[in-house]
């Protein structure tokens, strides 16, 4: 990384395509491209892939705002009581303290690129619940059940985020 003055860069800084800490976590893969250390605080910025057909995960962020800019394929977003589709050179910003979620409904990937104000706990959480990614080609099969309450317990208990139970 370049050198910094309080999270604020002190000459420009290019990263390739593919570069950054990559994570899966669920099934989609996170590639961590700004994290707080690198905004003073300010944002953490992802490049999110997610496979088709991915799986919902609803859930409520207290603490970060999270705004897609979709640059492939189409992400279906919930957004409290309301489901729509964006496609690519879409933006969606989904305000802290709502139940959302995003999902991929079609046949091939999509990719977006997501920043989360402030920065911090997002990335930490993704760090912690997340799997590093040594082939970002092979996209892990969905979580067993145990594993989904043990993220739904770290993310509740550890980083201020609801997770609701599912629907019956």
């Amino acid at each position: 990384m370049s050198e910094q003055n309080g999270g604020t860069l002190s000459s420009a800084e290019h990263l390739p395509p593919g570069e950054g800490r990559a994570l899966w976590f669920f099934t989609d893969l996170y590639i961590a491209k700004r994290v707080s250390e690198d905004t003073g605080g300010a944002f953490t910025l992802f490049e999110v892939t997610s496979p088709p057909q991915s799986p919902p995960a609803p859930h409520i962020h207290h603490r970060e705002d999270e705004t897609y800019y979709i640059l492939e394929g189409e992400f279906e977003f919930l957004d409290e009581d309301r489901t729509f589709t964006a496609g690519a050179g879409s933006l969606v910003h989904l305000p802290k303290d709502r139940l959302h979620s995003h999902r991929n409904p079609g046949d091939v990937p999509a990719k977006a690129v997501v920043l989360y104000t402030p920065a911090g706990n997002i990335e930490k959480f993704v760090e912690d619940a997340g799997k590093p990614a040594t082939d970002p080609s092979t996209v892990p099969p969905p979580p067993e059940e145990a594993e989904i309450e043990r993220l739904v317990t770290i993310a509740q208990e550890k980083y201020g985020f609801e997770v609701p139970p599912p629907p019956e």
